[in-house]
């Protein structure tokens, strides 16, 4: 929907202070105390039939009537003053009310007839409250609402039209005779209202102009005695209009109109406007009857509105429990969504829904695809939104006119506050056609002067790019929800932290027994090695079967042993402090080839040593990452006639990398994630000896020290076990 904006001119006019009133009646503004008369309108003379300029409130009646009356009212604290009151010149319908400037009291010709008395036209006010009441739909109490103003103010036509959050006016109802074109439907562009005149509709619920080719009369003097500034006419119903309104009235084929404001919390909903061909003036009693039925018209929609609010309300919140209870029992939000897709789009009424979470994109119904929808939460992200709404997203991000078919209209709740993580429900196009009255997209400014609009025939246009608009009790339950999945995040966050804390406890206790059990074992392993040494020495006569029992079992007991030492290795990491300082890797590298020297007698292996810079950690337990790894190459190497043993690494920044490469039997990528396990193997304990904990250990120093440890193979070409760590400490680290 096209739309030209209040223009700058338009809405730095003076609307407020216009110098002037319209001629079918007259103003003054007196001096609460003195009752001088500071301001009049050039009219007053001619429309109290005075012979002399006044001064002052006797000037306009002598007998002291009307000054007695305003006194009254200035002490009963009413906001208004109305009454009828004989004068000198005869009797005049008297309004007044009170500002910063004095007090501005308009006179006005009193009903032609007893009949349009406001006591005359109670009934009638009665007999439409009843008739509305029991109306269901705002449409109702529109039509209702339009034929009992024209009956009162007898207009050629009375329309009523409510505005959507854009300012767009739409005719909702109708009364005529015929005389004007009907506007019932058409829409009217928010600019045909600039902001400060909707401003004055919320403060003067009510403002007739009975003759479109009116002259102003001027208020004289021009600047008030009281603070020297032009006179604020904002509550009065005399208040000069606009020249660019006069002649927005005269293009629209009305020589008359009035306006009565139809506000709902406050705000300006929409207008009951009158109009006809010729001028046409509405008394003052009238015109407070139509102000009373504004009131009641008012309160009668703003009593249905909230009840479909309620209604509406109570819906969502229906559903958003139902969606709650279902994520509930679920590990996370995030499958809980997926697997209740209905309710997850009947939350907000979408066709579409997306949820993002570390960088993981999950779809349901109608929705971009995966690429288009990371786009679009990077963008929300650098908005900045906590909720974000539109129904025409490619007005405010043109990329999002790719997918519009899909998501034109889009409603995203941000769900953290460091990560562009994101619920997202989508709205697909509406191409529809729109009925205007006169073409929005007509330029006001003509040969630069600024014009009002001179077609209001009937303009449609085909809107696209949009969707349909998200309600305020839409984005109101996104809202909601949002906090809710924040709740639910929270409490998982505490049920884990409260999990890791019993894991931990539960690990020293484990650690404190593995190390109890390990230490404990070593001396029977080394005694049942010792005493079947000293049994084969002693009986020098066993056969060779005996002697091989006898081997076997001290052969057992040392890889018993060696388990133990293992184990008691591993378990005594976790209840040692890392010690970390500069370690020459090199050096480390060389001691680790000469250590295990001694175990590749009569084996052929080609050392490759390369390049690798100095570490930043514990150097007794990275010797022993080292040995270990190295000891796991030469271990896998043991079936080639020459294994080959690399040994280097690289500076990556903020970390130094090493690894370790082999040309061994390799192993399948598929069960990588057990390597680092403890006791876990990945070829037969007959083919290879060892104990399962040598790269479980390894990992666990790594660990400690804040790096990482990855492993790299295939089957029959050999291994890479590759580990990083940290150039500089952590704040978090142990030891210092």
């Amino acid at each position: 929907m096209t739309q030209i904006p209040d223009l700058d001119a338009c809405a730095a006019e003076p609307i407020r202070i216009p110098g002037g009133v319209q001629p079918h009646g007259a103003l003054v503004v007196v001096e609460p105390v003195t009752g001088a008369i500071l301001q009049s309108s050039a009219n007053l003379p001619t429309v109290l039939r005075l012979s002399s300029p006044a001064t002052g409130l006797s000037d306009l009646d002598p007998s002291g009537a009307l000054a007695a009356d305003l006194e009254a009212w200035r002490a009963s604290n009413e906001p208004l003053f109305l009454r009828t009151i004989t004068l000198t010149s005869g009797p005049q319908q008297v309004a007044a009310h009170q500002g910063e400037q004095g007090i501005i009291v308009e006179f006005e010709a009193p009903p032609a007839s007893e009949g349009e008395t406001l006591e005359a036209l109670y009934p009638r006010l009665r007999r439409f409250v009843a008739a509305t009441e029991d109306a269901r739909e705002v449409r109702a109490i529109a039509e209702a609402a339009v034929r009992e103003v024209r009956a009162l103010t007898g207009f050629n036509r009375v329309m009523l039209y409510s505005f959507d959050t854009e300012g767009v006016g739409t005719v909702i109802a109708e009364d005529g005779d015929g005389v004007l074109p009907s506007y019932l439907d058409l829409r009217f562009p928010a600019s045909d209202i600039p902001a400060q005149a909707r401003a004055l509709y919320r403060l003067n619920r009510l403002r007739l102009i009975p003759d479109a080719n009116y002259t102003p009369s001027p208020i004289e003097p021009a600047l008030n005695p009281i603070d020297g500034q032009a006179l604020d006419l904002s509550g009065a119903a005399l208040r000069s209009v606009s020249p660019i309104h006069l002649q927005y009235m005269r293009n629209m084929g009305t020589l008359a109109s009035m306006s009565i404001s139809i506000l709902v919390d406050g705000e300006l909903w929409g207008l009951i406007s009158g109009h006809s061909a010729q001028p046409h003036l509405v008394n003052p009693q009238v015109r407070t009857a139509c102000d009373f039925l504004g009131q009641i018209v008012s309160l009668q929609i703003a009593a249905r509105v909230r009840a479909q609010l309620a209604a509406d309300h109570v819906a969502a919140k229906r559903t958003e429990t139902a969606l709650l209870s279902r994520l509930a029992p679920a590990q996370d939000f995030q499958v809980g969504l997926v697997q209740n897709p209905d309710l997850w789009l009947d939350l907000v009424h979408a066709q579409g829904a997306a949820l993002v979470v570390d960088g993981v994109v999950s779809v349901v119904g109608q929705a971009p695809s995966v690429p288009e929808i990371e786009l679009l939460t990077a963008w929300l992200k650098a908005r900045g939104d906590a909720v974000f709404t539109t129904d025409a997203l490619s007005s405010l991000w043109p990329p999002g006119e790719v997918f519009a078919p899909d998501a034109s209209g889009v409603l995203a709740i941000s769900i953290s506050q460091l990560h562009p993580d994101y619920i997202l429900w989508f709205r697909p196009e509406v191409i529809r056609t729109v009925t205007w009255s006169g073409d929005p997209t007509k330029p006001a400014i003509e040969t630069g002067v600024l014009h009002p609009r001179k077609s209001f025939e009937a303009w449609k246009q085909q809107v696209r790019l949009r969707s349909l608009p998200w309600t305020d009790v839409e984005t109101e339950t996104a809202a909601d929800f949002r906090n809710a999945i924040q709740n639910f995040v929270l409490r998982r966050a505490e049920e884990r932290a409260e999990l890791t804390a019993e894991l931990e406890r539960s690990n020293k206790e484990l650690e404190a027994f593995s190390y109890s059990i390990s230490h404990d074992l070593r001396a029977p392993f080394r005694h049942i090695v010792g005493y079947a040494e000293l049994l084969k020495t002693k009986e020098s006569n066993l056969d060779d079967k005996s002697r091989h029992y006898i081997q076997t079992i001290v052969d057992s007991a040392l890889t018993a042993g060696r388990l133990v030492d293992d184990l008691l290795a591993f378990s005594q990491l976790g209840r040692s402090q890392v010690t970390r300082a500069p370690v020459d890797m090199r050096k480390l590298a060389e001691e680790t080839r000469r250590a295990l020297e001694t175990e590749i007698e009569g084996r052929v292996v080609r050392w490759e040593i390369g390049n690798l810079p100095p570490a930043f950690g514990d150097a007794g337990l990275l010797r022993q990452v080292m040995m270990n790894l190295v000891d796991n190459a030469l271990k896998y190497t043991r079936p080639r006639e020459e294994a080959v043993i690399a040994i280097a690494g690289e500076d990556r920044g903020d970390t130094t990398a090493y690894w370790v490469r082999d040309n061994g039997v390799g192993f399948d990528m598929a069960y990588v994630g057990k390597l680092f396990g403890v006791f876990q193997r990945l070829h037969r304990i007959e083919d290879f000896e060892g104990t399962g904990i040598g790269l479980a250990l390894s990992k666990r120093i790594i660990d400690r020290h804040h790096g990482t440890i990855e492993a790299y193979g295939k089957l029959g070409q050999g291994a890479t076990l590759l580990f990083t760590l940290p150039k500089a400490p952590r704040k978090d680290d142990e030891g210092h």
